[in-house]
């Protein structure tokens, strides 16, 4: 027995559940849950799906385009552990999170290796049995650095690529090797405070509230369509370093669980946004 998820994205119609859920039947697939969601404004019907059971996935996603309006978008994915390249700069805190979640299985992933711009954290990735990789960029263009990044981290045929407190912007170029597959951890709740020194910006605005935002990366600084967010309550007595010195926990959480949501398939992008089911 398998256990697979089915996505399915297609424009609304009455009956659309009751048409895949006949489908599986035929299949003899049981299904352990399930979950829509509806975007009224633009008619589009979302799902997924957890089945569990014997597959044939060609018969299958044929029989599902049959029954289903013409546009529309159905995947199948086993449940097979993931893999994922981390990018990192100098911060240890959220490399380290993920580093411990999955050597203690808190997360169920392949860490395939490790890719920095700076030595400082080869040892703490090393002591994981996870490969660093220490590209500099000093000396190099933008363009020419990334094209080493991207000829160390293609061959690891990563699901996806983390930025964990990885701090220089992506190009466009590099951004479409992995479309919707990389995960950037933005320290403030999006869509304030955008771009550098988001904490100075915070202390200067006198906020009562800080966060994290975890997001996929798209070609706007910051804009990409959010997965996870959470925020702690601070005061006038912080700070710009005691609200960095907070945010680091809250950095940390959000990413960690926002990759959990996005290994589990529960996360679908749709527009600039992202249902999470």
């Amino acid at each position: 027995m398998q256990q697979k998820v089915l996505i399915t994205d297609c424009a609304d119609a009455r009956g659309l559940i009751a048409q895949v859920t006949q489908v599986c039947a035929k299949h003899d697939l049981n299904i352990i849950n399930n979950k829509e969601f509806v975007d009224s404004h633009n008619k589009r019907f979302y799902m997924r799906t957890e089945l569990e059971g014997v597959f044939n996935d060609e018969v299958l996603l044929q029989q599902f385009a049959q029954v289903l309006p013409q546009q529309h978008h159905v995947k199948l994915v086993d449940n097979s552990k993931k893999r994922i390249v981390i990018m990192v700069t100098k911060e240890a805190h959220c490399v380290g999170d993920i580093l411990m979640k999955a050597y203690y299985g808190g997360l169920d992933v392949e860490i395939a290796a490790v890719v920095g711009n700076y030595p400082e954290l080869a040892a703490l990735v090393e002591k994981f049995d996870v490969p660093y990789h220490f590209i500099s960029h000093q000396g190099l263009t933008r363009a020419a650095h990334e094209q080493a990044m991207l000829d160390v981290i293609l061959p690891y045929q990563a699901h996806y690529v983390v930025l964990a407190k990885y701090m220089r912007v992506l190009t466009p170029h590099f951004v479409s090797q992995f479309e919707n597959r990389i995960i950037n951890i933005h320290h403030s709740f999006l869509p304030a405070f955008i771009g550098a020194s988001p904490y100075q910006q915070a202390w200067e605005r006198g906020v009562k509230i800080i966060g994290a935002t975890a997001h996929f990366v798209n070609n706007c600084l910051d804009e990409g369509p959010i997965i996870k967010q959470n925020v702690i309550s601070v005061d006038h007595s912080y700070s710009a370093q005691e609200l960095a010195h907070q945010g680091r926990d809250v950095e940390k959480s959000v990413l960690s669980k926002a990759l959990q949501l996005v290994l589990n398939e529960q996360v679908l992008v749709y527009g600039n946004k992202t249902i999470v089911f």
